[in-house]
């Protein structure tokens, strides 16, 4: 998660948008018109960092990110899965806005709430079950260079699942999954980027952050 949230720092520049209407994109997210447009210039610079096409491949996506096109990690497989909401294995700038918009400030908390039980839920069974949560915080330590011993995480684990399986039937749905956020709000913290309020001065770089001078 710390590198998604990295960086807000290039400004945008005249944007040609050849994709999704701004207005349709606006009306349908929590954006405006001018954020819409901002954004098009931060997908065209991850859009471009290696095929140039137009379209957000995993490759890219990995490589804005991490800096490498070939580090694997497991929650940023899962942020592109949903990212690609038609599932033909690219991000359209459509689907980009579409699903960014949902860490905008201004977007629902249910929004929110729902998109991290499906972060999760790696099976898509509509459930999210103990190693499936156990994968994703191992990911999420190692996103974040942070190491705890197996006695540590299984704790973790555990606990989690004490305070969320309220039926005890060893996985988490989604009511429970909503109540367990209610009860932890901090859960979803990392659901929300606050600079997207800012989108049109300094809009979220994902690539090429240490070459850029004011």
């Amino acid at each position: 998660m710390r590198a998604f949230i990295n960086c807000f720092c290039l400004k945008p520049t005249a944007s040609k948008l050849g994709f999704d209407d701004p207005i349709i994109l606006a009306s349908e997210t929590s954006f405006t018109v001018n954020e819409v447009e901002a954004l098009y210039d931060l997908f065209m610079k991850i859009s471009s960092s290696i095929n140039n096409d137009g379209l957000i491949h995993k490759e890219e996506f990995n490589f804005a990110l991490f800096r490498s096109s070939n580090k694997q990690n497991l929650f940023a497989d899962r942020v592109f899965d949903l990212f690609d909401v038609k599932r033909n294995g690219v991000i359209e700038f459509g689907e980009f806005v579409r699903s960014l918009s949902i860490f905008h400030p201004n977007a629902p908390v249910a929004e929110k709430v729902e998109f991290a039980f499906r972060i999760y839920d790696l099976r898509k069974t509509g459930f999210i079950e103990r190693d499936e949560l156990k994968k994703m915080v191992l990911a999420l330590l190692s996103e974040s260079d942070l190491s705890l011993s197996e006695e540590v995480v299984e704790s973790m684990v555990d606990k989690t699942f004490t305070d969320a399986d309220l039926k005890k039937d060893g996985k988490i749905d989604i009511e429970e999954w909503k109540e367990f956020v209610a009860n932890h709000p901090s859960i979803i913290r990392n659901m929300t980027l606050p600079h997207l309020k800012e989108i049109t001065l300094l809009f979220p770089s994902f690539v090429l952050t240490s070459e850029v001078q004011d």
